[in-house]
């Protein structure tokens, strides 16, 4: 597994979304996409996670941004998960970790010694160039979409 940097074309990827439906990253050619990783649906940081996004769509769509949230679990997953949160960003999933492994962000990951893997939170903004602008990598939640808004805002 490679790690991506700044600069590298973004992988492309064509995956299931909520509510039905395939979303692909060359849907957003020429937009700038915020590209954000998160380990499950419906767990404290994730949720809080997707409700920033969505608090802030309208500002990053002022900003001519798109945001996607992609994690393993199932787009009826996703779908229960936005309807319960009211998440109003699309989110895809990608259940055979094919995305997740090559944006490397499928990793061995440890928790009460216990050593397992997973996707560790990590947010890629890709320029509307389709290359990458900026990685924020072992994303702290709190305040994260606002720092991801300004990184966009100054694209």
């Amino acid at each position: 597994m490679s790690v991506l940097e700044i600069g590298q074309d973004a992988p492309q990827f064509d995956l299931p979304r909520d509510s039905g439906g395939i979303l692909t990253l060359s849907d957003f050619a020429g937009k700038p996409v915020v590209l954000y990783f998160y380990p499950k649906d419906n767990t404290p940081a994730c949720t809080t996670e997707a409700i920033d996004f969505t608090r802030l769509k309208p500002e990053f769509e002022k900003a001519g941004a798109i945001v996607i949230g992609m994690s393993p679990d199932s787009a009826k997953k996703h779908d229960k998960f936005k309807a319960k949160h009211q998440i109003g960003i699309d989110l895809v999933a990608d259940e055979e970790l094919k995305t997740l492994e090559a944006y490397g962000v499928w990793t061995e990951k440890s928790m009460y010694g216990r050593k397992y893997m997973g996707v560790e939170r990590t947010t890629f903004l890709i320029g509307a160039d389709g290359k990458i602008a900026r990685i924020w990598r072992k994303v702290r939640v709190p305040g994260h979409a606002e720092e991801v808004l300004e990184a966009v805002r100054s694209l």
